[in-house]
């Protein structure tokens, strides 16, 4: 005997299809006395649901909106390449990038404040640690935006979660490497960074400092240079500084000026040990030709289809595991290139 079908549910209640429709997935508009009818004669014909295909038909397409830093980031650009690639791989979800001036918290905001809940039901946004920043978080999230930062965190917003490596972690991992690389050498180290204003740099430097001074004491910190990951001012700042102080034995660059740090060791002997964020094309051949060495990574394809995977529940009301965007990180040598 063949199983029951909407059809013969409709017939049976004397309704059309597109009630029985409406009762199947919980839609508004029927009678009470209806969706009886309807729920007497599915109990009658022993209708059973198809619940995977009620959950599609239930199911609206979330659109979400990821804002990163714009410029010459070659991480950045990365996750922007990433989820182009990867807009069409999820089903019911729609994929937007939009980018902002590097460490503007301005600029940020005003995009925050832009997202119109009709058209968006989530954001992943790189935060800067800032209170215009934190107002325009709580702002999207009184009009019911899903809400998670990447790459760097804003703890004290209301942020639902946060994507990414444990930064503290990451230039603990880095002050290991470099001391180590140092190791016989006492001397200057410095450590080139984007700005302090974000918590994913800032959260390094505390790593990497808290184990150079505690176990490579012989090593002196230098104040860091915040260069705004730009290429040519790292390369000016980070150049000078080799130039005042020949004594630097170890370059800690948290940030994404490695082209920079590369073009101000040019050519200088003895050259400093150098330790760097991120695997990129300019990062993988300066490991390859001596100039670093070593590169820590975070999986920008991990770190979208986390952020992805963790809006989709938040959307949806499900309940989110507190380490579900942690992203672990790796660590790359000359002799471990992937």
């Amino acid at each position: 005997m063949s199983r029951p079908t909407i059809h013969d549910v409709a017939r049976a209640a004397g309704v059309s299809l597109s009630t029985v429709d409406r009762v199947l997935n919980e839609r508004t508009g029927v009678r009470q006395a209806t969706q009886s009818r309807v729920a007497a004669a599915m109990r009658e014909l022993g209708f059973q649901r198809n619940l995977a295909a009620a959950s599609l038909a239930r199911r609206r397409q979330d659109r979400l909106l990821f804002i990163l830093p714009g410029g010459s980031n070659s991480f950045m650009r990365g996750l922007e390449r990433e989820l182009t690639r990867k807009a069409a791989a999820w089903e019911f979800t729609q994929l937007e990038v939009a980018t902002v001036p590097p460490f503007d918290d301005a600029a940020l905001a005003a995009a925050l404040r832009e997202v119109d809940p009709a058209q968006t039901h989530g954001v992943a946004v790189v935060a800067t640690d800032s209170a215009v920043v934190r107002a325009a978080l709580a702002e999207l999230r009184d009009k019911g935006v899903a809400v998670v930062t990447l790459v760097s965190d804003l703890p004290s917003s209301r942020r639902q979660h946060f994507v990414g490596i444990d930064n503290v972690q990451a230039g603990r991992t880095a002050a290991s490497l470099l001391g180590r690389f140092c190791r016989g050498r006492p001397g200057r180290i410095v450590i080139v960074a984007g700005s302090m204003l974000v918590r994913d740099h800032a959260e390094r430097r505390l790593g990497f400092e808290q184990v150079l001074r505690a176990e490579f004491p012989e090593q002196q910190i230098l104040p860091p240079l915040e260069a705004l990951d730009d290429q040519d001012i790292v390369a000016a700042e980070l150049g000078a500084v080799l130039d005042r102080h020949p004594d630097v034995v170890g370059i800690y660059s948290l940030g994404a000026g490695t082209r920079g740090v590369a073009r101000a060791m040019a050519g200088r002997t003895p050259r400093p040990a150098t330790v760097v964020h991120e695997l990129t094309a300019h990062s993988r051949q300066a490991l390859l030709d001596g100039s670093f060495d070593a590169v820590i990574r975070q999986d920008h394809a991990r770190e979208v289809a986390a952020a992805v995977s963790l809006l989709q529940a938040l959307i949806a009301g499900k309940p989110v595991e507190p380490e579900a965007g942690r992203i672990g990180i790796e660590v790359f040598l000359r002799d471990n290139l992937p």
